[in-house]
């Protein structure tokens, strides 16, 4: 009765650290993100944060750019699908693509502030005279677009350009469904009571 006892609650204690080293692994850090999700037919970016441009050059004023996107790249705006205008800055460091996708992809559909970037060419735009650690938002839509049509690999990038807060760029693509991180915790849960029964036989040899 003991030893089921002592089993349960072992199994529970590495379910317990499988949750947290799931959600908790990655410390959560302001900055930027923006989210390239399927829902329905479409493929949808949705971008929020803030940007803190300390550490960054201005590289050109008074630009125009629109919502789209290059994997191959690592190019992607989010926010209106009609030219706006916006400044660039670089003198950040991140993954050079996001996927093999060479082609420019124009959004369908858009909104809110128009925010790049361009690790391949080492870009970042922001809305014209944007105020540094000032909140963003925007969405854009691609129609009839899937992942593997836009060329994309489902994963998390980061473009950093120092340690504060708001001084990076985070895309995630595509997100865990529930089922599998079950499948993560069971697994985990699993590892742990194997391990607990190994170094029990161990002992009672001993």
């Amino acid at each position: 009765m003991i030893a089921l006892k002592t089993r349960t609650a072992c199994a529970a204690l590495a379910a317990g650290m499988a949750f947290s080293l799931c959600f908790s692994a990655r410390p959560a850090r302001a900055g930027y993100i923006v989210t390239l999700e399927q829902v329905g037919s479409d493929v949808v970016a949705t971008g929020s944060g803030a940007i803190d441009l300390t550490g960054l050059t201005l590289a050109f004023s008074d630009g125009t750019n629109k919502a789209k996107l290059t994997p191959s790249e690592a190019s992607i705006t989010t926010g209106p699908a009609v030219d706006t205008p916006t400044d660039g800055y670089d003198g950040f460091s991140g993954p050079m693509n996001f996927g093999g996708g060479g082609t420019t992809i124009d959004a369908d559909s858009g909104s809110g502030n128009l925010v790049t970037i361009v690790g391949g060419g080492n870009l970042l735009g922001v809305p014209l005279d944007y105020v540094s650690g000032s909140a963003l938002s925007d969405t854009s839509t691609y129609d009839n677009q899937t992942f593997s049509t836009l060329g994309v690999t489902p994963g998390r990038y980061e473009w950093t350009w120092g340690s504060g807060v708001n001084q990076n760029f985070t895309l995630v693509i595509g997100t865990p469904e529930p089922s599998t991180w079950a499948m993560m915790l069971v697994g985990f849960a699993g590892l742990g009571f194997a391990g607990y029964r190994k170094s029990r036989r161990r002992a009672d040899l001993a």
